[in-house]
């Protein structure tokens, strides 16, 4: 692969690593700490990742088990579980805080399945804006440069199959992501 096609190949990755993020926050049946990437909690006068302030596990399956480091911040870490888009209400001994996540209806299944689906979608177009990108791009070079059409086709072919391998890999996560919802 060219070092021209590289660069674009390389910002499609990115784009493929950033979904992969996104579904990681979609919880399925089973608790995942990664619901909880999103969050931040003011600490100290700056907003700080839940998980910088905080030792987070997974002691049951449906059960995330928050321990603050400083007993001071249990209800900052409260508050802001309940202002987030979890939807859970956590619940705390003073010591510990833990979030239990009930089962997924069928109904919040499907929803999920289609945000799911969503998100993959704007990838997809990202994925596509940098093809294009990239194109436009070589078009330019053939100008400026006085490259070959020859060298700009094969330039574009290349770019065009690190589309297609960066798409199939899109639907394959989606694909995944979807089964992983529905799975009662």
């Amino acid at each position: 692969m060219n070092e021209r096609v590289k660069a674009y190949d390389a910002k499609m990755e990115k784009t493929l690593a950033n979904l992969a993020n996104e579904l990681g926050a979609i919880r399925a049946g089973r608790a995942n700490p990664h619901v909880l990437d999103r969050i931040t909690v003011e600490y100290y006068g700056a907003p700080t990742p839940l998980n910088q302030v905080a030792n987070i596990q997974v002691p049951e399956a449906r059960i995330i088990q928050i321990q603050p480091w400083e007993s001071s911040m249990i209800k900052p870490i409260i508050k802001a579980i309940q202002t987030s888009d979890l939807g859970i209400n956590p619940n705390t001994d003073g010591k510990v805080i833990r979030l239990i996540f009930p089962e997924l209806t069928e109904e919040r299944r499907k929803e999920l399945t289609k945000e799911t689906k969503k998100k993959g979608e704007e990838a997809k177009v990202a994925v596509r804006n940098i093809r294009r990108d990239g194109n436009e791009a070589f078009k330019k070079l053939e100008k400026s440069e006085d490259l070959s059409e020859d060298l700009i086709a094969e330039l574009q072919d290349d770019l065009q199959k690190a589309t297609d391998k960066r798409i199939k890999e899109i639907d394959k996560a989606v694909e995944e992501k979807s089964k992983e919802l529905m799975k009662v």
